[in-house]
């Protein structure tokens, strides 16, 4: 989905219609040209100072921003593939290599004749050529939107440069051609200053170009990209009519010709940046979701192997230590074979805790129906005190049980419920073993409460729990031990939410904590007594 979009994003421009907001702020731009247009046209022959550095400046400008253009389009058209798009993008490059030839011609820009040694009439028929190549690249565009030969059958590698080829080409050939042929051609300046009159019917040819490229645009608009265009052409047109007003150079409407140029080139590369600009923006946050869903899959492949883990050591440990003790009973002389029965015993029950532990995991972290059923706190609690026994031995921990008589059964996981209580007993027996100074007692009790509730509560007589801590102790991978996973409490409390219930923590920080989870019972459940 996110690349998808991506994808779709990278070429808005060329293919989503225009929204309202859109169609707005193209006849807002419009409006606006057209009201400096108005306000030039009323100067237009008031004279300003001669600047001949101007030409320069501006017209770099022009040839930077319709090469980026064209660049721009010459990307969209490789995602496209659309011949129309190939066009106007040639149109674009056609414009900023003959914006070069202009400026190195442009008497006085840079020599009193141009840096290229041409004519004065070299310059003027290059601009010519200029606007004239714009609005007719624009009418082949928008004519070929809607016609045959809507995508191209050659590679889009291929057809880009050899079309940059012949462009080029063809501007070097008609910018050698018109400096050779200048003293030829037809006067487009009288003298350095002023215009002769077939200057104004070729900026009205220009213009006629610019109405059928409007007319064509508007009748075949079919996305952003060509209202876009529509505004660069409308410039262009308001450019060329702004010729039949001026008589001189270096007056008002001869510098506002060059700042709707500017406006002209600068049109469409501002919006294919905007748009490039978003998509970086899209590009970015859909990085971001990728990588926070990548690692929150690696934490969930963590969570369930760090769980695994944590669960498979008390069982196997178990294992490894009824096993030792199974082999010397049967190395005593004569051998102690009740022992070793019930050592061996011991090794079975811990293999299918293993198997439980498995299922257990799978049905917490696969988002599975719970397999539930009946079940009897005080058998569970029974069950986890004596397959601990050795290890509480081992540790000097004094084991106190009260269970409670007439405890109802409650429907629920065993083998979850089952690792809720092995967990906190193994947390209060890992907890107790650096206490030194007092008996370490570890009292499990069950209770009844208020007809709906039953609790289990497992409390020792370790060094206890800060109180600033105790709302952290349950965060997934926070852990006090040197060796702990961090996922014991975590997973405990997570299974007794799952079962509607809550566990809590409390200690007051100088001796012992009390771990409890109490669960809602159904009223109409069975009772159970405790086991001998």
């Amino acid at each position: 989905m996110v690349g998808n979009d991506v994808s779709d994003r990278g070429i808005w421009l060329a293919t989503s219609p225009a929204n309202a907001f859109q169609r707005q702020l193209t006849l807002a731009t419009m409006a606006v040209l057209f009201l400096a247009f108005v306000a030039a046209v009323s100067f237009a022959n008031v004279p300003l100072p001669a600047s001949n550095g101007f030409i320069p400046y501006i017209q770099a400008t022009m040839f930077v921003c319709d090469l980026i253009t064209a660049i721009l389009l010459f990307t969209q058209f490789s995602i496209l593939r659309s011949a129309a798009l190939l066009i106007l993008a040639n149109g674009y490059l056609f414009s900023a290599l003959i914006t070069g030839s202009h400026t190195l011609t442009f008497p006085g820009a840079f020599s009193a004749v141009g840096l290229l040694g041409a004519g004065l009439q070299t310059a003027g028929w290059l601009h010519v050529i200029w606007h004239l190549a714009f609005p007719a690249s624009a009418i082949v565009y928008a004519w070929m939107k809607g016609g045959q030969g809507k995508y191209t059958t050659q590679s889009s590698k291929a057809a880009i440069f050899s079309s940059i080829g012949f462009v080029t080409g063809s501007v070097f050939a008609l910018t050698w051609g018109i400096i050779a042929a200048d003293e030829y051609l037809p006067r487009l300046f009288l003298d350095n200053i002023t215009f002769a009159p077939l200057a104004v019917y070729t900026g009205r040819l220009t213009a006629v170009t610019c109405v059928i490229a409007l007319l064509l645009l508007w009748l075949r608009q079919s996305s952003v990209l060509d209202r876009w265009v529509m505004i660069a052409i409308f410039a262009t047109l308001l450019e060329m009519i702004m010729l039949s007003f001026i008589k001189e150079r270096f007056s008002v409407g001869w510098y506002s010709v060059r700042l709707f140029g500017v406006t002209a080139c600068t049109i469409v590369l501002i919006a294919l940046l905007m748009e490039t600009t978003r998509l970086y923006a899209k590009i970015a946050v859909s990085m971001r979701v990728m990588e926070r869903e990548r690692d929150n899959k690696l934490m969930s492949v963590q969570a369930v192997t760090a769980a695994m883990a944590h669960e498979m050591r008390q069982p196997l440990a178990g294992i490894a230590a009824s096993g030792g003790a199974a082999r010397r009973f049967l190395e005593q002389n004569p051998p102690d074979l009740v022992k070793a029965r019930v050592a061996l015993q011991r090794i079975v029950d811990a293999s299918h805790r293993v198997s439980e532990v498995f299922d257990s995991i799978r049905a917490l972290f696969g988002k599975r129906d719970r397999s539930e059923r009946l079940i009897d706190l005080n058998q569970i609690v029974l069950d986890v005190t004596r397959s601990m026994q050795e290890e509480l031995k081992t540790h000097f921990v004094e084991i106190q049980t009260d269970l409670a008589l007439e405890l109802p059964l409650m429907s629920g996981h065993e083998g979850q419920l089952h690792e809720v209580v092995t967990n906190l007993v193994q947390n209060a027996l890992e907890a107790m073993r650096t206490t030194t100074n007092r008996n370490r007692v570890l009292r499990v009790s069950t209770a009844r409460r208020n007809c709906k509730e039953v609790a289990v509560a497992i409390e020792d007589s370790g060094p206890g729990i800060e109180p600033e801590r105790l709302d952290r102790i349950f965060e997934a991978f926070v852990t006090t031990k040197a060796n702990g996973t961090g996922l014991g409490l975590a997973i405990s409390r997570m299974i007794i939410e799952r079962h509607g219930g809550q566990l809590t923590a409390s200690s007051n920080g100088i001796g012992g904590a009390l771990l409890q989870f109490v669960l809602p019972v159904d009223p109409s459940e069975k009772i159970s007594s405790p086991a001998a």
